[in-house]
């Protein structure tokens, strides 16, 4: 990851600071995701069945799609604050599922910097809109404004 200024990393505020590569949503992703939350809703996890509804076949939790924010911000390469030491999930401002994805569907991430203010000396609150697109649609999966406390030495 970049390491850049605080200042440096202000500058880019309203700029897209990373784009992660395609991943593809499978199966057995989606099932792994159902086993842990219990959120085992026919559309995810029966084919079958799924195959008869408007998806056409088994789609992601939303939920599933949010929690790979992380990953993909890896894989985005986004810039990080010259001494940090940590990063903290503080929540989020506004989360939208907006078109579900289908199993075997590839989605990537881009990440927009929308604000960045320093809270105290050493800790910044930013927030980054997090909008996940699916290969070949015009409309993302997920858009959410997410706010995290960068924690500096």
């Amino acid at each position: 990851m970049p390491e850049v200024s605080i200042d440096a990393l202000s500058a880019r505020v309203g700029e897209e600071i990373g784009r992660s590569g395609w991943i593809t949503i499978d199966q057995p992703t989606v099932d792994a995701f159902a086993d842990a939350t219990g959120d085992r809703q026919f559309i995810h996890i029966d084919p079958a069945a799924a195959a008869m509804t408007p998806f056409g076949g088994t789609i992601a939790h939303g939920f599933l799609l949010l929690s790979l924010m992380p990953r993909l911000s890896v894989d985005a390469d986004l810039p990080r604050p010259a001494g940090l030491a940590m990063i903290v999930n503080y929540g989020g401002e506004r989360t939208r599922f907006i078109t579900p994805v289908r199993t075997g569907a590839r989605v990537r991430a881009r990440f927009t910097l929308q604000a960045l203010e320093q809270k105290r000396p050493g800790q910044w609150q930013q927030t980054t809109t997090y909008t996940l697109e699916i290969e070949g649609e015009d409309k993302p999966a997920v858009v959410a404004d997410w706010i995290s406390l960068l924690v500096t030495i």
